[in-house]
């Protein structure tokens, strides 16, 4: 699959192209962060969660992540390390001061938040529809009603149509793939879910499927989004993060690395 990911994005038609959201506090902009107690940016991340950070044939950490965190540092004109860890034992890493950030989607849960700070998100993670193909100029989410639409059962975005969309037929399934596969088959009307998701599957689906009306941004149930985690406290390292994210919006670079990496892109 990381091989035809890989062929799929090299090979990222225009017509798929598009920019990312503004979600950073335009604020920002006007803070010149104060770099000098940041000699350097030293950030965490795993080596699992492809195409954010994975490794390579030749064992290189790549991923939008990786990207993400070099033109950060290059932002902000300090030098840059970055580290992979196991997922389970990043965080505590993160904790113990063995980096100054975590780049590796940690959820800003409350839990998390008594023991970190986060940036400005990056990355928001909306709710969308996918259909087959030949449904999605027509598609409208009002005309659902009747219909038999797949959900990953007990998620956000079940609870999402139920109270949005009540008279849609919600038919659950254990994953998200099982109901993509449920559109692509015929089974059902549309699928509703978590959009980055769905769009790892339509990078080997095109033929068959594709997104359809717009994106729903909903934090308080879908999730705020991927943003970088710092130890609380670390004020220094999270305004030069903020600051960057600005400025990588500003001149495109953001934008460009989602299109790298997102071939077929969620928003």
């Amino acid at each position: 699959m990381l091989g035809v990911f890989l062929a799929i994005a090299a090979l990222a038609s225009p017509a798929l192209a598009q920019s990312i959201p503004y979600h950073a506090d335009p604020d920002a902009r006007e803070i010149l962060p104060n770099l000098q107690p940041v000699p350097a940016i030293r950030f965490l991340t795993t080596a699992d969660f492809p195409p954010f950070n994975f490794r390579d044939a030749n064992g290189e950490l790549i991923g939008f992540n990786i990207d993400l965190s070099r033109r950060i540092c290059i932002e902000v004109n300090v030098a840059c390390t970055i580290q992979a860890w196991p997922w389970e034992q990043a965080a505590t890493a993160l904790a113990d001061s063995q980096g100054d950030a975590l780049i590796a989607g940690l959820a800003m849960t409350p839990e998390n938040g008594e023991i970190f700070d986060f940036s400005s998100v990056y990355l928001a993670l909306p709710g969308r529809f996918v259909t087959r193909a030949g449904n999605i100029e027509s598609f409208r989410a009002d005309a659902l009603s009747g219909q038999r639409v797949a959900v990953r059962a007990g998620s956000a975005h079940e609870d999402f149509l139920a109270r949005y969309l009540p008279e849609a037929e919600r038919i659950g399934f254990d994953n998200e793939v099982e109901a993509l596969e449920a559109v692509r088959d015929g089974d059902v009307e549309a699928f509703f879910g978590d959009a980055m998701r769905a769009a790892f599957w339509l990078n080997e689906n095109l033929a068959c499927c594709g997104f359809a009306g717009e994106a729903y941004f909903r934090p308080r149930l879908f999730g705020e989004g991927m943003a970088i985690a710092v130890p609380s406290g670390n004020d220094p390292v999270r305004h030069a993060i903020d600051w960057a994210l600005v400025r990588l919006k500003q001149n495109g670079t953001l934008d460009e690395l989602y299109l790298r990496w997102f071939p077929v892109g969620f928003y």
